[in-house]
């Protein structure tokens, strides 16, 4: 991949057929990325660069900060979040189709696996997401009750998926909105953020200050669930 030596910083250029300019900071190492339309002058890129040289730093500061998480292996004592509460996995051999179950009121909390006793960590680890995605799946109809009517915006369809680089997205034509996997290991205000944050991008597509403006009226403390839900981030900081 091209890249750019601007003022000491390494940079990544990607050149797409798109309109606008693009920065991004990504994790673990800080990398910082541009991509930009096909045309763009070298002078440009570096001129968005120094002006952002700030918000680089700071997102790459709480990189190597943050902690990495541990490779998981799903064997019994591990612990894996959900819902913002750290639960204990219990792997239990069994056979049959593959069953998890939540024992909220155990100490510690604990998510049990009943599974095959020559089960690969890569089946372990279908059968946890499978059961995240039930339980975010179940809690979508409420949510979006709850907030389509305080957004004043419908989407037409919504649908889960494991996302690198984003929380959510939404295609604002179609009025279709993604929400990442992730979110259900994340506290309900996490998710809660999100699904306002995408309505909200049927009012305004933009990360501009309508939106977040928007934003306010909508969820006036939403920035306390952002910072929260970004304590753990993905791969990737996208300039707003």
């Amino acid at each position: 991949m091209p890249q750019l030596l601007i003022d000491d910083l390494p940079v990544e250029v990607v050149r797409k057929n798109i309109r606008t300019l693009r920065l991004s900071v990504h994790m673990p190492d800080g990398r910082v990325r541009v991509a930009v339309p096909l045309r763009t002058p070298e002078a440009t890129i570096r001129e968005l660069v120094v002006a952002r040289r700030a918000w680089i730093e700071k997102h790459q500061a709480r990189f190597a900060a943050r902690e990495v998480a541990p490779a998981l292996t799903y064997v019994s004592g591990e612990l894996h979040p959900y819902q913002g509460q750290a639960c204990v996995l219990q792997v239990h051999e069994a056979e049959g189709t593959p069953k998890v179950v939540l024992l909220p009121n155990a100490e510690p909390p604990t998510l049990t696996l009943h599974i095959r006793a020559d089960s690969t960590v890569e089946q372990r680890r279908k059968a946890l997401d499978g059961w995240y995605r039930q339980r975010l799946r179940e809690q979508l109809p409420a949510l979006l009750a709850t907030w389509q009517p305080v957004v004043g915006a419908q989407a037409s369809s919504w649908g889960i998926k494991q996302m690198k680089t984003r929380w959510g997205t939404c295609n604002i034509q179609a009025r279709r909105v993604w929400l990442n996997l992730e979110l259900i290991k994340r506290p309900l205000p996490c998710l809660e953020y999100v699904v306002v944050h995408e309505l909200t991008h049927l009012h305004e597509r933009y990360h501009n200050a309508r939106f977040w403006g928007f934003m306010d009226q909508f969820m006036p403390d939403w920035r306390q669930h952002k910072a929260e839900l970004n304590r753990v981030h993905l791969r990737a900081a996208d300039a707003d």
